[in-house]
């Protein structure tokens, strides 16, 4: 399956001062697929070593040397010749293996004429106590789980190329409106891990994908027991259960004592932390004031919560697909949650893990635009409607106080100029680069 981030890895190979590569990302994103695939295209040998399976491998990291004589060695322990420019070294889940992240310090100070890349999950939230990801000696690269345009190119590369290609003007999504109904409506119950889209491509059975987002799921939890403290287990698990249930109220806002009411803040502070540092939640913070820094205008502890993959979510929450399927006005929590996490997931991969917001009122009327963005020196006020997006009055409200620039408004239309098609949400950098004409045809 092709992903885009291939381009990136590409470009990092040709830069003339490389450092080592970090392609960090949830477990399960396609780190390793991703990096054997750009290894077996582009470079005459590839090493590849897996951390968590080979113990051996850590001793090479055990003994001081300087990065000629670590590079010596992974060539004696992989019988193996590394040459400069024509080998890939992989390092597989460094997580494990913290002296290996220690050594892409030499690796960067005295041999950038080698390709090393390594990959790993949970690294920041797994790393042992007095190790961290060592800043300014390491590019560092995220895979995020498939966008529904990876998702139309995995299955139907010709449309994937010609909705990119042909941008919003050709009329391209009303032309396969139906073929993109049904794409779109697979991917919100399939979601974007890698495995489970391939199953999905080869069998088109719900069963088994259900059960491969539960086994993914299941070993989020195993990972939760042997990288968190032992004492955090159970906060984990249930703010991650908790999700689902408290995104389909008509108050979205994420409320600990939901879990459970004995619990408050500051019991379950430092298992949301460990959640928003693993990747697996994204968290979006209230604000009163749309002013830049956004920051300053945020309340920590007004917040929603999101999962990192639409398919994840609903599993979780065990949506029935009967539920997803009926009418426009049943279920009208689920699917309006369905559609926010999509566009969540697809602001974290556009901006890459950008602080995103969202805004309310209570005065006069109740009015609530679902995320505000920076892009560049634009504040953008974005509105989220799982069906038709109508009038839109929780953004009018805000752009009448406001009077941003730019405003954008993304529903199931695919034959308003003015909406910006759920499901073409992945293509908002393009949308913007319009002029965001939501703004022209709303004011």
């Amino acid at each position: 399956m092709q992903r885009v981030l291939m381009d990136k890895l590409i470009a990092w190979k040709d830069e003339a001062n490389r450092k080592p590569l970090i392609l960090q990302g949830i477990k399960h994103s396609g780190k390793t697929y991703l990096l054997k695939e750009f290894g077996e295209k582009y470079f005459k040998h590839v090493l590849y070593i897996d951390f968590s399976e080979n113990k051996q491998a850590h001793d090479l990291f055990d003994m001081q040397g300087d990065a000629q004589t670590i590079i010596k060695n992974i060539s004696i322990y992989m019988e193996k010749d590394i040459r400069a420019g024509q080998s890939l070294i992989i390092f597989d889940e460094i997580q494990f293996c913290p002296g290996a992240l220690d050594a892409l310090k030499l690796f960067a100070e005295s041999a950038r004429d080698y390709h090393i890349a390594a990959a790993g999950s949970f690294i920041d939230a797994a790393l042992p106590h007095g190790y961290s990801m060592p800043g300014g000696k390491v590019s560092v690269l995220t895979l995020y789980p498939m966008s529904f345009y990876e998702f139309i190119l995995a299955q139907s590369p010709m449309l994937a190329m010609h909705l990119k290609e042909s941008g919003f003007e050709a009329d391209a999504y009303k032309t396969f409106q139906k073929q993109l109904d049904e794409k779109f409506r697979d991917y919100q119950i399939v979601g974007g891990m890698p495995q489970v889209v391939q199953s999905w491509i080869e069998r088109k059975s719900i069963e088994t994908v259900d059960k491969l987002l539960a086994d993914i799921i299941r070993d989020y939890e195993c990972d939760f027991a042997r990288f968190a403290p032992i004492s955090m287990f159970p906060k984990l698990i249930a703010i991650l259960n908790s999700v689902p249930a408290q995104l389909i109220k008509q108050n979205r806002k994420f409320m600990f004592s939901k879990i459970k009411k004995s619990w408050r803040a500051k019991d379950l502070d430092d298992a949301l932390y460990w959640l928003l540092r693993a990747g697996l939640v994204y968290k979006v913070e209230h604000i009163e004031k749309p002013e830049i820094p956004l920051s300053g205008q945020a309340n920590p502890a007004h917040f929603k919560l999101y999962m990192c993959d639409v398919g994840l979510f609903r599993r979780m929450g065990g949506f029935r697909l009967a539920m997803m399927l009926s009418g426009d006005g049943d279920y009208a929590g689920i699917k309006g949650a369905i559609a926010e996490t999509v566009v969540c997931c697809d602001l974290i991969r556009i901006y890459d893990a950008p602080p995103l917001y969202y805004w309310s009122a209570v005065k006069p009327g109740r009015a609530e635009v679902d995320f505000i963005v920076q892009d560049g020196g634009h504040i953008i006020p974005i509105e989220v409607k799982y069906g038709s997006a109508g009038r839109a009055r929780s953004l009018l409200q805000y752009k009448m106080r406001f009077s941003p620039a730019k405003s954008v408004l993304t529903g199931a239309d695919k034959d308003k100029d003015e909406v910006l098609p759920l499901c073409g949400f992945w293509n908002l950098k393009e949308w913007i680069g319009e002029g965001c004409r939501t703004y022209k045809a709303l004011r």
